[in-house]
């Protein structure tokens, strides 16, 4: 088997059907399986799907939800391809994506897992889809928009073109096509990291193993990220500022100083009591 694409359905039926048609609408140049995991979705979706896709698609049925990191790794587990695309039940892959990036992978095996351009629905890049790992400054940077000239403290690399093909950090979890070799190596999905943040770790790992993480911004996908409603959940809130910490304190924590670590731990909890008063006050579309 030569690619393994893991999808994890949680309640979107029809996100989740239009993902898996897009691939399966195209002749693919080599064998593939998909694996869906359903994250004990509440609703009718993954018996809709069963009987849309039949025999198809390969089902996992969660008992129950314990995240996205969690659900993906039940279906790596059981995947036999030599490589494996984490892709996310909201997105459509675009004809030819999967061949470009398989035949890249084949040429470059010093790869350890590539990325392709990730459009928003409204035609925006998805800046997430190329990215610096995260760290102190750039994160402060960032976070009060402060604008930096230095090539390391650019975190969505804006300097950096769409459509070309160069080495990078990290990856979005919504498409990252890995080799199987290197996932062997580095271990699976940190499944401490409920939702969020567990791409990064991932490429963290991935990288810092000696494998090369690859941008290839000659193709791609469309991403129908934060199409359902502009208020969120206060759980999903609460997982994205926790999933700072988790990356925080396993990654860069021991190498930091007991001041600035008590500053980032304070940062992280002020912002995300912020975010959950300020979203009280948002409507739901």
């Amino acid at each position: 088997m030569d690619l393994s694409v893991v999808i994890v359905n949680y309640q979107t039926y029809e996100l989740t059907k239009n993902t898996i048609n897009s691939i399966l609408e195209y002749e693919h140049p080599f064998s593939f399986e998909i694996i869906v995991v359903d994250n004990a979705s509440s609703d009718d979706s993954l018996s809709r799907l069963r009987e849309y896709f039949k025999d198809r698609v390969k089902f996992i049925a969660s008992n129950e939800n314990n995240g996205f990191a969690a659900g993906n790794n039940q279906a790596l587990e059981i995947s036999n391809g030599r490589y494996v695309l984490l892709l996310n039940s909201d997105t459509i892959v675009l004809e030819n994506t999967l061949e470009d990036i398989y035949d890249y992978m084949e040429i470059h095996t010093d790869v350890g897992a590539a990325g392709c351009r990730v459009l928003l629905e409204n035609g925006e890049l998805d800046k997430a889809c190329k990215r610096t790992f995260p760290n102190v400054k750039n994160s402060f940077l960032r976070l009060f928009h402060i604008p930096t000239n230095s090539k390391e403290d650019n975190y969505n690399l804006d300097d950096l073109p769409d459509d070309e093909v160069y080495e990078i950090d990290c990856l979005t979890g919504a498409f990252m096509f890995i080799r199987k070799k290197a996932l062997d190596e580095v271990g699976f999905l940190d499944d401490t990291f409920f939702m969020y943040g567990e791409d990064i770790d991932l490429c963290f790992r991935i990288k810092h193993s000696g494998w090369k993480i690859v941008y290839y911004g000659k193709s791609k996908i469309t991403h129908f990220k934060g199409a359902s409603s502009k208020k969120q959940k206060s759980k999903l809130i609460y997982e994205f500022y926790h999933a700072m910490y988790i990356y925080y304190n396993k990654h860069h924590a021991k190498e930091s100083s007991f001041i600035v670590n008590i500053v980032v731990y304070i940062g992280i909890i002020v912002l995300c009591v912020l975010k959950l008063f300020l979203n009280i006050f948002k409507k739901k579309d």
